[in-house]
């Protein structure tokens, strides 16, 4: 399995890292697997635990259902999702500290699939940074934190459905 920056099915640039522009973290990696398999792992609780956080909750797979991600190590993190088109978008308003509920925190993440040779192309994007609270360097920080979870997150998904090792 190669993890080297190609072209996608769209020719944009598939790159090894999450990248930060702006106030916006994005990362896209090709899973040799089904769409299906990506859309499950992005969707369903029992397995998310399996590549994103420690534990996942949420009371129904549908815009405004509310919920959390706890990992841990570092607590619980609560989630208000905010958008599912099966098999090719899902997206999420989620807390960037350890909260109860969303506040002025919260950030939002998207995935999008797309088919891709015999794989699956999934892309995340994480934006919002822009609107935190606490300032420039508080923002900044908080940008490459995530970056830094997305690499991970996103290697741990690929290990997960393609089944080796990077």
């Amino acid at each position: 399995m190669s993890r080297r920056a190609r072209p996608d099915c769209e020719g944009n640039t598939v790159s090894d890292h999450a990248r930060i522009k702006g106030h916006t973290v994005t990362r896209t990696v090709h899973i040799e697997a089904s769409r299906a398999s990506v859309w499950k792992a992005l969707t369903d609780p029992e397995v998310m635990v399996q590549w994103f956080g420690d534990g996942v909750v949420f009371a129904a797979l549908e815009p405004g259902a509310t919920g959390s991600i706890h990992w841990d190590d570092y607590g619980s993190f609560p989630i208000e999702i905010t958008e599912v088109v099966p098999d090719s978008s899902f997206g999420f308003r989620w807390s960037g500290i350890p909260a109860e509920k969303l506040d002025e925190y919260a950030t939002h993440v998207r995935f999008t699939i797309a088919d891709a040779g015999t794989g699956t192309d999934v892309t995340v994007v994480e934006s919002g940074f822009d609107t935190l609270p606490g300032g420039t360097l508080y923002r900044r920080e908080r940008l490459e934190q995530n970056r830094e979870g997305w690499d991970v997150e996103f290697d741990e998904l690929a290990i997960l459905l393609e089944g080796v090792t990077p």
